[in-house]
């Protein structure tokens, strides 16, 4: 009985593990198949993917090739090498009293420039000539000793005149005209390389960045990522056509060399610039009796002007010289200007530009805002002793001191020095007189009418061509 019990039990017993084995291996079986289905090899999608295919269409723009091989070959024969010859000098020691002569140094620096007039006119800066005693113009493989025809230190402008004729002069273009973005090319000498031409864009247009150490300086600069180096100084800046738009004057750089930042002199300043000193010899300067600051919500607070506006356009009359132009028109201090002849004011640099193309005696009409009420004067334009007359350049040379001698912004500028006290006391080429004796000068013939009378100790007080304060103590005889 036991014997039947096992057999039942180990029969029923194997039937069940019968089921439970063939039941795993049908859910074994179905769960390959499932996962087969999904592997990346064999997987089709229910529907055919088809991508968007966008078929060809006629377009009118097509993409320029940038290429300025014209331009280059329009403006490089136009710009010129130029060598600022500089004899230093010291004043005289123990051995120059001993053997005669006094202590120098030739340096030589180099710049470029630019041929304005077929007849020897040619532009540079200011700064690559203002302490040279020889100018040195070297073009198609010839040198040409230059004749310095004026300079402007508050566009650091200068003009020389080279004796030659049919000159290949640049074509003169508009920088009032010139767009931010737009291709310009940088043609110039820079590391005594010459004739140099490198590209870039606009930058900006219209920057202030305070270097022209004048007392009325003009600084609208077109900005530009076109390289420009030591010796580029004075070159062109040309737009796509190979016409001038402006005058490369300065970089932006903590090494001395292009890191990104260059400015140039806008061409429409330049010209009338170059004019004057060619007309005139000097800069005929166009003053409006009053200092503009930018117009902004800092400077709106300072004067108790309404900060909450939606936007700030125009500048703020910061302050109104006594008895000059913007006073006898009735301006005041705290007025918003927004416009100059009905031409939109945003800048302070934009305002300076705008008179730059004036004239002493032009009449402009000036639009502004005072308490919340828009308001117009006629303003006329002075020039820098408060009348209406061009200023007319007034040189005199004096065989005793032997110098030509000049009134400028900061007193008697001494310039083309031959024998005479000056080159004894090794007086620098461009050196300006500013105290003699701790008394002001002012006029040419005060120095004269002192060195030709006094006897005794002198001390005088002046700059040199860095502007750098430079005091000399001597005797005379």
């Amino acid at each position: 009985m036991n014997i039947l019990k096992t057999i039942v039990v180990g029969f029923i017993a194997g039937l069940a593990g019968a089921y439970v084995f063939s039941t795993y291996q049908a859910e074994k079986l179905s769960r390959q198949q499932k996962e087969k289905q999904y592997q990346v090899s064999d997987f089709q999608p229910a529907e055919v993917f088809k991508p968007n295919v966008l078929e060809p269409v006629e377009s009118g723009y097509s993409p320029e090739i940038v290429d300025f091989s014209m331009a280059a070959r329009k403006a490089t024969p136009s710009v010129v090498y130029i060598n600022s010859i500089t004899q230093g000098r010291s004043a005289y020691t123990y051995w120059d009293l001993l053997f005669g002569g006094n202590s120098s140094q030739t340096q030589v620096s180099s710049g470029s420039g630019v041929i304005f007039t077929a007849d020897g006119y040619i532009v540079t800066n200011n700064h690559v000539i203002e302490s040279a005693d020889k100018i040195q113009v070297l073009y198609n493989k010839k040198s040409y000793e230059a004749e310095l025809i004026g300079t402007d230190p508050s566009t650091d402008l200068a003009v020389l005149k080279i004796k030659e004729t049919n000159l290949p002069a640049i074509t003169i273009g508009s920088s009032k005209n010139l767009a931010v973005g737009e291709w310009v090319l940088a043609v110039g000498n820079p590391f005594s390389l010459s004739s140099t031409v490198t590209a870039g864009i606009v930058s900006a247009k219209g920057r202030k960045i305070n270097i022209v150490d004048a007392r009325f300086p003009i600084e609208s600069f077109i900005q530009t990522d076109a390289a420009i180096n030591p010796g580029n100084s004075g070159g062109a800046l040309v737009n796509g056509n190979g016409d001038l738009v402006g005058i490369n004057t300065a970089i932006l750089s903590r090494t001395g060399s292009y890191t990104g930042y260059a400015f140039a002199v806008p061409v429409d300043i330049a010209k009338k610039v170059v004019n004057d000193l060619i007309k005139h010899g000097v800069a005929q300067k166009a003053l409006f009796g009053g200092k503009v600051i930018e117009y902004d919500y800092q400077n709106a607070q300072k004067f108790d002007l309404n900060a909450n506006v939606k936007e700030f356009k125009g500048v703020l009359l910061g302050k109104v010289d006594r008895a000059g132009a913007a006073d006898d028109a009735g301006l005041q201090e705290g007025d918003i200007i927004t416009k100059i002849n009905n031409i939109d004011i945003n800048s302070e640099s934009g305002f300076e530009e705008e008179l730059s193309y004036r004239y002493p005696g032009d009449k402009i009409t000036v639009t502004f805002i005072r308490k919340d009420k828009t308001n117009t004067a006629t303003v006329t334009l002075l020039n820098k002793n408060g009348d209406t007359n061009l200023v007319k350049r007034k040189i005199i040379f004096d065989a005793t001191v032997g110098a030509s001698l000049e009134a400028d912004d900061y007193g008697v500028k001494v310039f083309k020095i031959k024998d005479g006290i000056f080159k004894r006391l090794g007086l620098q080429e461009n050196y300006t007189i500013v105290y003699i004796n701790r008394q002001r000068v002012k006029d040419p013939q005060e120095v004269i009418e002192f060195f030709s009378k006094f006897k005794g100790r002198v001390y005088m007080v002046g700059i040199n061509s860095s502007k750098q304060e430079v005091p000399i103590s001597f005797y005379l005889q």
